[in-house]
């Protein structure tokens, strides 16, 4: 079992909307579904919560977080956005990308493990930067 399993997320239900409106229209259209799924299984473990009673220091869509490399110790700063909003050269990284999968939901402290081609990698959510609902900022 993961940790993401064990501890359970959270997810907004504004995020929970959005988040089920891009996997619908994308299903269509993207033959690698292995990403959608893998965001639709996280969505169906989430905890809902209204936007104003989220805790202040878990990602959500629109985060600023920071992560650590757990194996390397390189620290890495990303923004979680919808894939339109994108841009991974700007530190924006999409909710679709393994990562930004990966990430939402989590809290500060927690330990992120994923596949990559690589072999398994493993991050600390290290610092929240930005959270637009600790922020007041509701309809992002």
């Amino acid at each position: 079992m993961s940790d993401k399993q064990a501890k359970g997320i959270y997810i907004t239900q504004f995020d929970l909307k959005r988040l089920r409106e891009l996997i619908k229209s994308a299903k269509p259209v993207d033959r690698d579904r292995k990403h959608l799924n893998d965001l639709e299984d996280e969505l169906s473990r989430a905890k809902l919560v209204d936007p104003k009673d989220v805790p202040e220091d878990v990602i959500t869509m629109n985060s600023k977080f920071s992560l650590e490399d757990l194996d390397s110790g390189e620290r890495m700063t990303f923004a979680l956005s919808f894939p339109a909003d994108a841009d991974p050269e700007e530190g924006s990284i999409s909710v679709l990308a393994p990562i930004g999968t990966a990430v939402i939901g989590y809290r500060v402290g927690d330990t992120i493990e994923w596949e990559v081609p690589a072999g398994k990698r493993r991050f600390r959510v290290r610092k929240l930067l930005y959270q637009p609902e600790a922020a007041g900022d509701y309809n992002l």
